[in-house]
């Protein structure tokens, strides 16, 4: 039985130990998976910890101060959609989709997206992440060069060290040649 990991806001977690994990909505493609509405985002439990709670930074620049990691148990044969959150889902026995991530030269980034909710018998523990780790933006970002833009669609107010990138953009955009973009 594959074990899964879903992170969620701390301020849930009596709800979670209670009723379980709750579907969200989940707007796939109508024509491939029109009878999946309502899902819950996992990722495999991996030797590494890090990996295993890669997702965790992504998911606080939306604003959850602390983070819980619900660690779950399905049935090596329940469906599942497996993907790079970049790629079109696939479904599959559970089973195969663990063995994808696992397989896979770079986890970071997989998700493994069960098409139900979760019942709180299935919950195996619920821990508080000491603090955010893994990936911001995209799983590789980190040393990527900036981009030579500092609109609001490309650096918006209130992402971490976002007035610091916008002033570097701009004296890299002087530098060029390139007007700024005026606010």
């Amino acid at each position: 039985m594959p074990r899964l990991v879903h992170i969620a806001a701390e301020n849930v977690s009596k709800k979670i130990r209670r009723n379980g994990i709750a579907a969200r909505r989940w707007m796939p493609d109508p024509d491939r998976h029109p009878e999946h509405d309502r899902v819950v985002w996992a990722f495999p439990v991996l030797p590494s910890y890090t990996l295993t709670h890669s997702w965790a930074r992504e998911l606080k620049r939306y604003g959850t101060s602390t983070l819980i990691a619900v660690t779950f148990q399905i049935a090596d044969n329940e469906q599942v959609y497996v993907c790079h959150y970049s790629k079109i889902p696939r479904m599959m026995s559970a089973a195969d989709a663990v063995a994808i991530v696992l397989s896979a030269d770079d986890p970071r980034g997989y998700e493994i997206i069960v098409p139900r909710r979760i019942n709180p018998k299935e919950i195996i523990h619920i821990r508080v992440l000491p603090r955010a780790i893994g990936w911001r933006y995209w799983p590789t970002a980190k040393g990527t060069p900036m981009r030579l833009c500092n609109c609001p669609a490309c650096m918006p107010r209130g992402e971490v060290k976002a007035k610091r990138y916008r002033r570097r953009v701009i004296k890299r955009m002087l530098d060029a040649g390139i007007p700024p973009y005026e606010e």
